[in-house]
């Protein structure tokens, strides 16, 4: 009986430790535009790891309409804010419909992995696609962007967020363009499987 308790001490000490703090760095699709408070996808999965038993703190500190630019203008006073474990990095979509330069976008964002890597932070890269009608070079050049950091940098990579919803117009706001309450946890269910070994 003795040994029993003693396991389950442990146990409990063991998951006390690993708690740790999950930044999550985006846009207007992880900052909930459009949503009421705590429908966005990550509020939800504040949720899901408390149901879970997974005792990590989320941080949004996304805002609705950034570019890699002012994500990377930002970066450090965000990270020495929140001091986080792990670095859920979810821009570019903003670069791609303007139709910014491509380079620039790769260098904020190898630039912020670095950065983060440099404090000892876990980085996980979250990609975007943009729409076909920009053209077929600029389209397959921008989703290259996400998956050339990730296989450089080796990180844990979720390839477009939108994956389960993009293609359905009931999961999609008025404006044509951002995933509505109905898609907020299915856009959880695409970043979940790569997230949550690293979190246990």
């Amino acid at each position: 009986m003795r040994n029993f308790l003693l396991a389950i001490l442990l146990f409990i000490v063991a998951c006390h430790a690993q708690a740790g703090t999950v930044l999550v760095l985006g846009d207007s699709l992880s900052a909930g535009y459009g949503l009421t408070a705590g429908e966005g996808w990550v509020a939800l999965l504040q949720q899901r790891l408390e149901q879970r038993g997974l005792e990590h703190t989320v941080v949004n500190a996304s805002i609705s309409g950034d570019t890699t630019a002012g994500g990377l203008a930002r970066l450090d006073a965000v990270l020495d804010q929140h001091r986080p474990d792990w670095l859920l990095l979810e821009l570019g979509a903003n670069d791609g419909l303007r139709g910014l330069s491509l380079k620039a976008m790769r260098d904020n964002l190898d630039a912020m992995v670095m950065r983060a890597q440099a404090r000892g932070i876990k980085v996980v890269l979250i990609g975007m696609q943009i729409p076909p009608n920009y053209g077929r070079v600029y389209t397959e050049r921008f989703a290259a962007v996400y998956q050339e950091l990730a296989a450089r940098h080796r990180l844990p990579f979720v390839p477009f967020l939108m994956e389960k919803v993009a293609l359905d117009p009931a999961l999609i706001q008025a404006d044509q363009l951002h995933p509505n309450a109905a898609a907020q946890p299915l856009l959880l269910d695409t970043v979940w499987p790569v997230l949550e070994p690293l979190l246990r």
